[in-house]
């Protein structure tokens, strides 16, 4: 997974339980607004603050790669078996060795903002990358006041406004 040189790759992680237009929106924004070249969905095996997820980590990877198809700069991969960890950071740090000259940004959804400050070394996270979190229904007043955003606000942390797509992989998980 080399990309070319002086780069922008954008990095979003989750579960993608199931993925949807949402995931895309978010891709095609970053893509827009920063002039990121490429989008890696990364899928996990399971994120540490759900209980379980509704499909298999195959068939969460086989969705997001059919509906990402006809975007060229979106790819979808699994690497926790690579780098033998589930961590963002060891995922980032696994990407820049592999993409020296490029610039990494780690894309969020603001209701990851709220609880960002009880991922593994969350605070390293934002000096080895940009994150970019966007704004989600519902969720910016909290993301605002959380304890991340407070102590990372313009310090390797950009909040993202932009037209809405109002979907989650929960709604569609109750369906």
């Amino acid at each position: 997974m080399k990309i070319n040189k002086n780069k922008k790759i954008g990095i979003l992680g989750g579960s993608f339980d199931p993925s949807h237009r949402g995931h895309i929106k978010i891709s095609l924004e970053a893509k827009k607004k920063f002039k990121i070249n490429k989008v890696i969905w990364v899928v996990t095996k399971k994120n540490p603050f759900k209980l379980k997820s509704l499909f298999s980590v195959k068939k969460r990877i086989s969705f997001a790669k059919k509906i990402t198809k006809k975007y060229n700069f979106i790819s979808v991969a699994f690497y926790e078996d690579k780098i033998r960890s589930n961590k963002t950071i060891d995922l980032i740090n696994y990407v820049k060795k592999k993409n020296k000259k490029s610039e990494i940004y780690f894309l969020m959804g603001a209701d990851n903002l709220i609880s960002f400050h009880k991922w593994h070394k969350w605070k390293i996270i934002s000096s080895k990358c940009n994150i970019l979190v966007f704004d989600r229904t519902n969720y910016k007043s909290k993301s605002l006041k959380s304890l991340a955003f407070k102590t990372l606000n313009n310090n390797g942390l950009e909040f993202v406004k932009f037209k809405k797509i109002n979907i989650s992989s929960s709604k569609l998980r109750k369906i």
